[in-house]
């Protein structure tokens, strides 16, 4: 038997219910408990290799105080017919290093300090 193949908006879904966790500073095992199911469960939706029912994801948009559009939004500001964002991006926004970089990155109000951070990061990675 063959092994199923992800779809591409579980996995969009999943990347933001992690983008979103990770935003809260919550925990995969404070939000299993939440759901009533174990933490490799709440890693499986993260990485979209099982699927989330609609029931346990408004359950998720509930205990993560954002509506349930809020894990749709890529895909419909793409409209599902351009191509979406690199996957390096949406897998930058879900690490934690990547929301703690772009968070205090956003808070730089001096564009030209914000610059010069992208030229170090730029020439630190050559």
């Amino acid at each position: 038997m063959a092994k199923k193949s992800m779809h591409p908006v579980d996995k969009q879904v999943g990347v933001r219910v992690r983008m979103r966790r990770l935003m809260l500073g919550m925990s995969q095992e404070k939000l299993a408990h939440g759901l009533g199911v174990s933490f490799q469960q709440v890693q499986k939706y993260e990485k979209g290799t099982n699927r989330i029912s609609a029931s346990r994801l408004q359950r998720i948009a509930d205990i993560l105080q954002v509506a349930v559009s809020f894990f749709f939004e890529e895909l419909a500001a793409t409209g599902m017919k351009q191509a979406p964002a690199p996957s390096y991006v949406s897998d930058f926004l879900a690490s934690s290093e990547g929301l703690a970089l772009t968070k205090a990155f956003m808070t730089i109000r001096d564009s030209r300090v914000r610059r010069s951070i992208v030229d170090l990061v730029e020439a630190t990675a050559k």
